[in-house]
């Protein structure tokens, strides 16, 4: 396990200003699917919402409440319908190396090596050959997989594999981290590990995180800021800054402000999730 990061690195990054030109600024972003049978169905209503360059910023909200379609919306997989989304200052237009994304069930390349896997995108950018292996070395060494480079997936169990996703999106240096409930399908004592390891990771690397979660607890351990979205359309319910004096650590993960928080806010979750409920029986 990694050392926790230090108070002095955890937990008390200033969010830039709205209409900065760091980080990144969603306007009202509306998105509507379209069914081959039925009527289109609003998932997203409206967006507004500024983050800061190098925050962490958790995402929560009832099923089908748009938080998916968000993340890949900023990740330039699905064209906006309406609004605008800028990172950094640029709108964007597509996928692109500035932005990169850990999903949930790894998507790594079974016939690949975990350096190979982490390889990949450093040899899409075109580097020199020995840039790219140090490069990967270093990321490797970074979520703590030295000693496993020549392992298969298959050969990896499902925390290490997470690590392997972690360490090929960073190599490339992207500006912003999205993560879709990356630890989703992990047991309970793999992911309270992996999220102390990302926090680790995020205080030594430059870069802004959107984290997509179902589970109250982990967003207010691990972000600045946590999103509430309402249930479909998806709109923000309350934006709530999670950030402790003295920054994270497991004694604050075990104080009764930190438990109050996560209590209020899954209030906040379960009152959008009963709307949900009540919409889908209807």
């Amino acid at each position: 396990m990694t050392t926790s990061p230090s108070p002095a690195e955890a937990g008390n990054r200033a969010p830039a200003e709205a209409g900065s030109q760091s980080g990144i600024s969603i306007r009202s972003v509306c998105h509507e699917y379209s069914p081959a049978r039925g009527r289109p169905v609003l998932a997203l209503d409206n967006i507004d919402l500024e983050i800061g360059d190098r925050e962490f910023v958790a995402i929560l909200g009832p099923s089908g409440c748009g938080k998916s379609t968000l993340l890949y919306l900023l990740g330039g997989f699905m064209p906006l319908q309406q609004g605008g989304i800028s990172v950094n200052g640029r709108d964007i237009t597509g996928p692109g190396p500035d932005r990169g994304i850990v999903f949930q069930h790894f998507a790594l390349f079974p016939w690949k090596t975990v350096r190979q896997n982490v390889l990949y995108g450093l040899e899409k950018q075109g580097l020199p050959k020995e840039e790219r292996e140090r490069t990967a070395r270093h990321f490797i060494d970074l979520v703590h997989l030295s000693g496993f480079e020549d392992s298969y997936p298959s050969q990896l169990s499902g925390g290490m594999k997470q690590r392997v996703a972690i360490a090929r999106t960073l190599a490339v240096n992207p500006d912003t981290l999205l993560m879709d409930e990356p630890f989703g399908a992990l047991d309970a004592q793999t992911r309270n590990l992996m999220q102390e390891e990302l926090l680790a990771i995020w205080n030594r690397t430059p870069t802004t995180v959107v984290f997509v979660t179902h589970d109250v607890r982990e967003a207010v351990l691990l972000a600045d800021r946590v999103v509430v979205m309402t249930a479909r359309p998806g709109r923000v319910k309350e934006i709530i800054d999670t950030r402790f004096e003295g920054g994270m650590n497991a004694e604050i993960a075990k104080s009764r402000e930190f438990l109050d928080r996560v209590d209020d806010i899954w209030n906040l979750v379960r009152e959008e999730a009963i709307v949900a409920d009540s919409a889908r029986a209807g």
